[in-house]
């Protein structure tokens, strides 16, 4: 999720969890703790000029539920002597600290990004999809809950007001998983009516909402795009058909760099040939025509076949404003 949510949710949790009299303390405290696990991208960037790394590497240690309790009992053990909040109730912030967090890589495995949450162990990264990078409904809540809270201090309704706004993000997350399966739904009865029941497919929902989906379906010979309102479509879910060359990308894929991009997006990827150069495009963020986050040119083509060059992010369209009015548009009108 995007920083103010972490800001915001750490807050909320630490403020609900902490003593009344450290009401104000624990909000600031829960939104730099929650924070913590995203300093990761510091030592990445400043170790390391490969834009691979730089994306494979972020939400690993930092985000793995293996690594982090131990980076909370660390973080404890260092402030029970030296804080008074910690030292009089130890135990109580011991809790306070280790939830607030795990609830960071926890929330981030709900996005499309890829989560590492038992690294070390190279086990696929989470990538649960129910919620955009940004989603402003679930993250209003919680900026209204730490909001009252640190107006209302001790008073009993600050912490009801903590509950609530815990609550409503629940209750939102929750939606948000009904959400994806009713779309998965939907695309699931129309791939099988293609013979495509069995073909890898996501679904991701579109910027800042939870009620219009992209579904993408990887072929032999490319992908299938989809999109469902969920308050708009009816019938079956429609798709389009894009190309990719997949037989440049085989021959690439035993390529250090290619073969992690590779396992890090769950094979979600698009190849394309411009000119000499061979570039991948990450699927997962972004959509067709070809506005998408991640691209990386990995090869350059020669007399003998494929070449591994430096990994470089060729120019691409930037995502535009009429976009996202776009996206709006879409959610309450169906698609021709």
């Amino acid at each position: 999720m995007d920083s103010i949510t972490h800001l915001f949710l750490g807050g909320a949790i630490a403020a609900a969890m902490a003593p009344a009299k450290f009401r104000r303390t624990a909000i600031l405290a829960g939104a730099a703790i929650n924070t913590v696990p995203d300093l990761d991208v510091l030592p990445v960037f400043l170790l390391s000029r490969d834009l691979v790394v730089h994306m494979t590497w972020h939400r690993a240690a930092t985000h793995s539920l293996l690594v982090l309790p131990f980076v909370a009992w660390a973080l404890w053990w260092l402030l029970k002597s030296r804080w008074t909040p910690v030292r009089e109730e130890p135990r109580r912030w011991f809790w306070l600290i280790l939830v607030t967090l795990l609830a960071h890589p926890l929330i981030d495995a709900f996005t499309v990004y890829g989560t590492q949450l038992f690294w070390p162990l190279h086990t696929s990264p989470a990538m649960w999809s129910t919620l955009f990078i940004a989603d402003p409904l679930f993250t209003l809540p919680l900026v209204l809950a730490c909001l009252f809270a640190w107006i209302w201090k001790e008073q009993a309704r600050a912490q009801k007001a903590l509950k609530l706004g815990l609550l409503l993000t629940g209750l939102y997350l929750s939606w948000s998983v009904f959400a994806k399966w009713q779309v998965e739904r939907v695309a699931d009865q129309a791939l099988a009516a293609r013979g495509l029941q069995d073909a890898p497919h996501f679904s991701v929902p579109m910027p800042f909402n939870t009620l219009l989906w992209r579904v993408v379906v990887m072929t032999p010979d490319g992908f299938l795009e989809g999109e469902r309102s969920l308050i708009a479509d009816k019938g079956p879910m429609q798709f389009r058909a894009y190309p990719s060359d997949n037989a440049a990308l085989t021959e690439v894929s035993g390529f250090p760099p290619v073969a992690e991009l590779l396992w890090f997006n769950h094979h979600f990827m698009k190849a394309q040939v411009r000119g000499d150069r061979l570039v991948l495009t990450d699927l997962r963020m972004g959509a067709e025509p070809d506005d998408y986050v991640f691209r990386f040119a990995v090869a350059e083509r020669t007399g003998a076949g494929w070449r591994a060059t430096p990994v470089t992010r060729p120019d691409g369209p930037d995502i535009s404003r009429q976009q996202m009015f776009d996206v709006w548009h879409r959610i309450w009108k169906e698609s021709p």
